[in-house]
């Protein structure tokens, strides 16, 4: 039968703009294609960007192929030109409806233009029992590495009252958790009248909600955490105990050299303080392996960071250089020196991840349960219960051992 099918690669806000999309195209009256959400933050997200696209048209040679997403932004005339595309949208077209419309196969604007966000509500995620809701779009900084910035324009943030109606909405369809996103999450409201921050914002959304039970942070910046959502975080139970920071690097030349605006030391005071007003935190890192001029003595301080800042959750990214980016002028680490680099990063991940895991084992935690069989605790860890629940319940479950990916525990 004919479907809507989503590929959605990337970010969490990427995850949101595909829901979007989805009620976009249903409608437009879109009733059989497969839409990809691209993602351009490396080369290995275009690569798998592209073999979706090819494995898609192998599938359903007949059905139409609509790309949009970063990695469409900076290169339409790539995926236009791939087997089964049929149109490329921008990322200032694609959440517009009248771009689900019939119209030019290449529709893809200046997204340095774009001055002003709005929300655009989904009631419900079809594959996430944890709702997103996109709070800012784009970012104003220029890291080396980076070409989010040249994909997703300029910080632009959503209004306090349109963000507050979207996650009504969304609890009001079951979503038991709201998890907030956007580009460069902590830049919000710099652009809004009054200039709210986000810890403003979040404490506006848990008044305005007093039934939601959950509310988590995608990727913060650490040079950015305002006092509001320090005082969050140490009074509000509901503000869930895991941040996610935007680190890179350990190392304070390769730091400067990304023009990131924190320093090794200031990852390990927001660390220590988030643990002195919330002491069951659990923090996760992004972190990229082999940036261009990286030593072996810089790379060990990044690996020395995992433990010293007491990070769990790692999403490591080996460097590729980006297209129109500084560092991709800058001297490159060979490709065999990145990969291992990459592998150590992760490997260092892993254990401490285990041991996080051990030190579950014998806790009662309560558990949101996801599709699958599978539940996240309050700090994001993955948990399998001996028996399944409904998905978007949540229940406590005793903690009684772990494997490689899963805490095991028995349903209380």
């Amino acid at each position: 039968m004919p479907e809507i099918e989503i590929l959605s690669f990337g970010c969490r806000l990427n995850l949101y703009e595909s829901e979007v999309m989805r009620g976009l195209a249903a409608r437009a009256g879109l009733d059989d294609a497969v839409i990809v959400n691209s993602c351009a933050v490396t080369a290995e997200a275009e690569r798998q960007t592209r073999q979706a696209i090819r494995r898609a048209h192998r599938m359903r040679p007949d059905t139409p192929i609509i790309v949009t997403g970063c990695a469409a932004q900076l290169d339409p005339d790539c995926f236009a030109a791939l087997p089964g595309v049929t149109r490329v949208l921008g990322n200032g077209e694609k959440l517009k409806p009248e771009s689900w419309e019939p119209g030019p196969r290449i529709a893809v604007g200046d997204v340095a233009a774009l001055r002003t966000a709005a929300s655009h509500p989904v009631d419900f995620f079809t594959e996430n029992t944890r709702g997103f809701l996109e709070l800012q779009h784009g970012c104003d900084h220029r890291c080396t590495f980076c070409v989010i910035p040249l994909a997703r324009g300029p910080s632009r943030s959503v209004p306090l009252g349109e963000a507050a109606e979207a996650a009504r909405r969304l609890l009001a369809h079951g979503h038991r958790e709201i998890v907030l996103t956007g580009v460069d999450l902590t830049a919000y409201g710099a652009d809004l009248p009054g200039r709210p921050s986000l810890g403003q914002a979040v404490r506006r959304l848990l008044a305005h909600l007093p039934a939601l039970p959950r509310l988590r942070l995608s990727s913060l910046d650490p040079a950015e955490i305002d006092e509001d959502l320090w005082h969050l975080l140490a009074t509000e139970p509901r503000l869930m105990p895991h941040l996610h920071l935007s680190v890179q690097s350990g190392d304070d030349l390769i730091l400067t050299r990304m023009k990131r605006r924190h320093r090794a030391e200031d990852v390990r005071r927001v660390a220590e303080r988030a643990r002195s007003v919330r002491p069951e935190i659990v923090l996760g890192a992004d972190l990229i392996a082999g940036f261009p001029t990286e030593t072996e003595a810089q790379f060990e301080r990044s690996l020395a960071l995992i433990e010293a800042a007491g990070l769990t959750w790692l999403h490591v990214f080996p460097y590729s250089p980006r297209p129109g980016t500084p560092a991709a002028r800058m001297p490159q680490v060979p490709g065999d020196i990145v990969k291992a680099r990459a592998a150590q990063l992760r490997a260092a991940g892993a254990a401490a991840q285990a041991r996080f895991f051990s030190a579950q084992i014998g806790r009662r935690l309560d558990i949101l349960m996801e599709r699958g069989g599978i539940g996240r605790t309050e700090t994001y860890a993955p948990v399998r219960p001996d028996r399944p629940a409904p998905a978007g319940s949540i229940v406590p479950v005793a903690i009684t051992g772990s494997d490689e990916d899963f805490l095991r525990g028995e349903a209380v």
